[in-house]
């Protein structure tokens, strides 16, 4: 089994019910292939000479796809632009900022390839079974993009108050998105950790090297050296420790309300989580399953007797960390979320096709289209579609990138 083998192979459209009227925000409509949202929002400033603060958008979309976004600049430029991986549509005017309230869904159309004819039949039997009985909404993989190769999250010292290890961990880990210049930017970091100067010179990223020409004039102030980091990668910090903790609390609810018979855990960056099996599904009582599960921080105040704060606080005991120590107090522009999160989810208008390979001889590839609600990982449902499959295919790597 293998996905994404062209680009077009996973194509996702995001959709709005925002229309365009007056105000001073300019909306576009994103396309995008093998980019990040952030590196295509960085070419788009890079060429219309616009400060990236003034940019908004509802959510990151995987740089290995062909995909549409909707997102909006301040004053921007109304028309349009096209450029290699990229194109904006101009849309109109809007009163505020694009943000992520504003994504009814995300419509996904997906090719697997390389299956043999049983395979493409079990798949499309299991994305009824999907729809039907719905899918553990975890956080996928891409969410935790921001942890490098130590497992470390930027945001526990971050709200420890360490400083130092925080803009380590944020400058100079390893991790595996690296780019090649990254890689030896960052090993020069490493090397040189404190001798500010050396790494002034050394270091060619511009947002980086500010960082350091700062250090150089004021060698322990770690604290302000790290809120000098684009306070949007910083948020990501957050949002990757944030959601970790909330993997680890639907996966205790899961395997705390269901007979481990009923329970088929897949390794999700180190995280086992725990999938209802198709066949034991629905034996499962409606009331045993959590219809959503809050965001965890110090913004959630949980009583003493609350189910959920004993789960919580054995979660965060390996980081060192309580609920209420779960909070950033510098800098003020970055914060955890708050809310509930969906602990299942439901692909809807779901269709599939079954065809020959042309890139495979003798084997199938099966097209899948379905509508997930915002937040909702296609590459979960992926996960939850193979591991319901015989063991050759759910243990095939290609199924779970």
């Amino acid at each position: 089994m293998k996905i994404k083998c062209l680009p077009e192979d996973f194509r996702v459209e995001e959709t709005t019910a925002l229309q365009p009227a007056h105000g001073p925000t300019a909306l576009y409509q994103l396309r995008k292939e093998s980019l990040g949202t952030l590196e295509a929002i960085r070419a788009i400033a890079e060429r219309w000479k616009i400060p990236e603060s003034q940019f908004s958008f509802g959510g990151l979309k995987d740089r290995h796809a062909s995909t549409s976004q909707w997102i909006s600049i301040d004053n921007g430029p109304r028309r349009n632009l096209s450029q290699s991986h990229l194109s904006l549509e101009y849309a109109g005017q809007i009163d505020r900022p694009f943000c992520s309230d504003d994504i009814r869904s995300n419509r996904f159309h997906l090719v697997i390839r390389d299956l043999s004819e049983s395979d493409a039949r079990q798949l499309v039997e299991n994305l009824a079974g999907a729809e039907r009985e719905g899918v553990p909404n975890y956080f996928d993989r891409q969410r935790f993009g921001s942890r490098g190769r130590s497992g470390e999250f930027t945001a526990c010292p971050w709200c420890q108050g360490d400083f130092e290890r925080a803009l380590w961990l944020a400058l100079a880990e390893p991790n595996r998105h690296d780019r090649p210049g990254q890689r030896i930017d960052k090993q020069s970091l490493r090397h040189h950790w404190g001798d500010w100067g050396l790494c002034h010179e050394l270091i060619h990223d511009p947002p980086v090297r500010r960082i350091l020409e700062f250090l150089v004039h004021n060698p322990r102030d770690f604290r302000r050296a790290f809120a000098m980091i684009d306070v949007r990668i910083r948020r990501l910090y957050l949002a990757a420790f944030q959601s970790w903790v909330w993997n680890e609390l639907l996966a205790s609810c899961l395997k705390d309300a269901c007979d481990p018979a009923a329970l088929m855990t897949i390794d999700v960056e180190g995280q086992l989580l725990p999938f209802l099996l198709p066949q034991q599904a629905h034996t499962i009582a409606a009331a045993a399953r959590p219809g959503a599960l809050p965001l965890p921080s110090a913004r959630l105040h949980l009583s003493e007797h609350d189910p959920l704060l004993a789960p919580l606080q054995s979660i965060l005991q390996p980081y060192k960390l309580s609920l209420r120590e779960m909070r950033v107090k510098y800098p003020r522009d970055s914060f955890f979320s708050k809310g509930d999160r969906a602990a299942f989810f439901h692909p809807a208008d779901c269709s599939e096709q079954s065809d020959e390979d042309e890139l495979h001889a003798s084997r199938r590839k099966l097209t899948l289209n379905f509508d997930l609600p915002p937040g909702a990982y296609a590459t979960m449902l992926l996960k939850a579609l193979t591991v319901w499959c015989d063991e050759s295919l759910a243990d095939n790597e290609d199924a779970t990138q």
